[in-house]
């Protein structure tokens, strides 16, 4: 969907650029400008922009002191600062936005403790597309009960952008009543806190746990908050799996995200696999391009606890 919106947000992202790529980015042409989903900075070489999943140049020549700068601005001039999340590959920025961070690793106890000579960066550009969950929406409903959804696809393809849109409708009451949604936002990304006011729109009757490592943000969101749906993106670790076994316990619907290419690839991985053989999902939408067109389609993941 192209909006005046998403090219406000991707200028909004481009001011973590030193000026000279700043400009790049703002001579692209609008059309294009509408459409660009991340901006990559390769040292040595020219800078481009992801659109619909593929990458074209902007002729823009990225030197190893453009790198240093971005993240200079991107963590407010305090690199320490941000060190939690630099060790492990990326900063979450102001407006939702992400940059991933590609570099020497630092190893201290046979972990990575820092990154240091970067190489390459990918600023990821946040993206609100309203009513993009209208269509598989009706599907993860069967009667008056929500089905626990899990979003699988390759990286950028837009799977936070989905959550994000899921919430919006399931917390406003799109199509049927509001519900109160916690959402576990550990990078900023689905709501993009400021001041403790969402940037982005997650719905009225949502509470956001911001700045949190998943698993104990969807613990703390089911203590504390009483939500009837939880929603958390990129399931990674154990202790996001067992965060969600204890909700799904408690009765609450679950949202979340994932990367993989499909429901086998979701099977052969031993962290979704348990996922799976709990039976926690009824549902999982998965997004693949069609054209230059995302598809989504919904699967019955079969006879889970809850479905």
């Amino acid at each position: 969907m192209v909006t005046e919106y998403n090219r406000d947000k991707l200028m909004e992202a481009a001011g973590f650029l030193p000026r000279q790529l700043r400009w790049a980015i703002g001579n692209l042409s609008p059309e294009v400008q509408n459409r660009v989903e991340e901006i990559r900075l390769r040292s040595g070489r020219a800078m481009t922009v992801l659109v619909a999943g593929e990458e074209h140049s902007t002729g823009a020549m990225v030197t190893a002191a453009d790198l240093e700068l971005t993240l200079e601005m991107a963590t407010q001039s305090s690199a320490y600062a941000s060190m939690n999340q630099i060790k492990n590959g990326f900063v979450s920025l102001r407006g939702g936005h992400r940059l991933g961070l590609c570099g020497t690793g630092v190893i201290k106890d046979g972990a990575v403790s820092n990154l240091r000579q970067f190489s390459s960066m990918a600023l990821r550009v946040a993206h609100q597309v309203p009513k993009v969950a209208l269509p598989i929406l009706p599907e993860l409903w069967e009667g008056n009960t929500l089905y626990s959804t899990l979003i699988l696809s390759p990286p950028g393809l837009g799977k936070t952008t989905l959550l994000r849109d899921l919430v919006r409708c399931l917390s406003d009451g799109v199509g049927a009543r509001p519900l109160r949604v916690g959402l576990a936002d550990e990078r900023g990304e689905l709501a993009a806190m400021s001041g403790g006011r969402p940037q982005m729109d997650v719905g009225a009757h949502t509470d956001v746990m911001d700045g949190c490592p998943k698993g104990e943000a969807l613990l703390m969101l089911l203590r504390g908050m009483d939500p009837q749906v939880l929603a958390v993106d990129e399931v990674t670790s154990p202790k996001d799996v067992e965060a969600m076994e204890t909700a799904a316990g408690c009765g609450v619907v679950l949202l979340a995200t994932a990367h993989a290419g499909g429901l086998d690839d979701l099977s052969r991985r031993p962290l979704y696999r348990r996922l799976l053989e709990q039976g926690i999902f009824c549902r999982a939408v998965t997004i693949d391009w069609e054209g230059s067109q995302r598809r989504y389609q919904v699967h019955s993941l079969g006879e889970g606890v809850s479905c």
